[in-house]
């Protein structure tokens, strides 16, 4: 008797998922100064496991992490029975964000495609900037979170390993989206933001306590969402904008502005002076004059002094994420999660 690899096992042969996950990811100093909760090592852990338990039971062939120096995603797998092989990348560890930006690289020479990632919004930032031809299921780790979702790392895992059989590449229209991402040009470069470029006066480059509501002066943000915390809300209690809609939120703030009351981290509630909001297009260039500093998703990068001045894209270019509640439901009812789909044999 031979047995012939049908259609369905033939797309699974190379079935790779990337684990990305930032060790430092809810553990900072703002939980300093606002009520964020920590994430421990051992928490990250138990997602992690979680996550590759999903690909795996859906048939992923391949599942790729990085060392790092807490060993959070090795000591996660290598205490599971996994069917998936297990590929540990090794690189020099720098502590910062360009290790992340590092893995992204490596999964991607490795031919990985898809990536769960395990942080905030800084993490997934920085995934970005590595590279936006992504697959991307984004898991809340962080701290002032809007670009990751809270879902189940067991689903993430099974959207995941799906994804890599190729079980989502056609028909699935809908169920994932490129993400809107923030351009910056500066004088000394350029970068990207994913949720909010932020224009601070009186800042320093560096600085990781919460925003100063009064030293806020200009921002755009991709998602204005009132369901947020951070800045996002800021624009969200104003003129709310979300991940589908094809633009942007200028907010303008300053003395005279109208009081908005948001959570700028968690727990913690300012009152912010916002003078207007507009739209932005996409494709539409939005000028930050200093002296300032630009913070990017939270992260205070750039100086600019009295006389310079930046300009903020919004532009629909970022890596392909995931609604995965919507793609379960479209798995059922397509029929990939039965048995005679993910498991099939041919012969005669």
């Amino acid at each position: 008797m031979s047995v012939i690899a049908s259609p369905v096992q033939s797309r699974c042969m190379n079935a790779k998922v990337g684990l990305c996950v930032n060790p430092m990811a809810g553990r900072d100093v703002r939980r300093l100064a606002a009520r964020a909760s920590t994430m421990t090592h051992e928490a990250k852990r138990d997602i992690v496991a979680r996550v590759a338990a999903g690909a795996d039971a859906v048939g992923a062939t391949d599942l790729y992490i990085a060392r790092e120096p807490f060993g959070i995603a090795s000591k996660a797998l290598e205490v599971m029975d996994l069917k998936a092989r297990v590929h540990v990348l090794e690189y020099p560890i720098t502590n910062t964000a360009q290790d992340t930006e590092v893995m992204i690289r490596r999964f991607k020479a490795a031919g990985c495609d898809t990536v769960v990632s395990l942080g905030g919004d800084g993490t997934n930032r920085a995934i970005v900037r590595a590279c936006a031809d992504l697959d991307l299921i984004a898991i809340s780790t962080g701290t002032n979170n809007v670009f990751p979702a809270l879902v189940e790392p067991t689903i993430a895992g099974i959207v995941a390993g799906l994804n890599a059989r190729g079980f989502l590449d056609a028909g699935a229209l809908g169920l994932k989206q490129a993400t809107k991402v923030l351009h910056v040009e500066t004088p000394r470069g350029t970068d990207i933001g994913l949720i909010d470029a932020v224009l601070l006066a009186d800042d320093k480059v560096g600085n990781l306590l919460p925003f100063d509501a009064q030293r806020l002066r200009r921002m755009v943000l991709t998602r204005a969402e009132p369901n947020a915390i951070g800045m996002s809300p800021i624009g969200g209690y104003v003129d709310p904008v979300y991940a589908a809609d094809d633009c942007g939120l200028r907010v303008d703030m300053g003395a005279g502005g109208e009081m908005v009351l948001a959570p700028l981290s968690p727990g913690l509630f300012r009152s912010i002076p916002v003078i207007a909001t507009e739209r932005v297009a996409l494709e539409q260039r939005v000028q930050f004059s200093g002296p300032g500093v630009i913070a990017l998703d939270g992260d205070r990068d750039h100086d600019l002094a009295a006389d310079e001045m930046a300009w903020v894209t919004v532009r629909r270019d970022g890596p392909r994420v995931f609604d995965t509640n919507a793609t379960m439901r479209w798995a059922v009812a397509e029929g990939m999660m039965s048995p005679r789909t993910l498991y099939a044999e041919a012969g005669n």
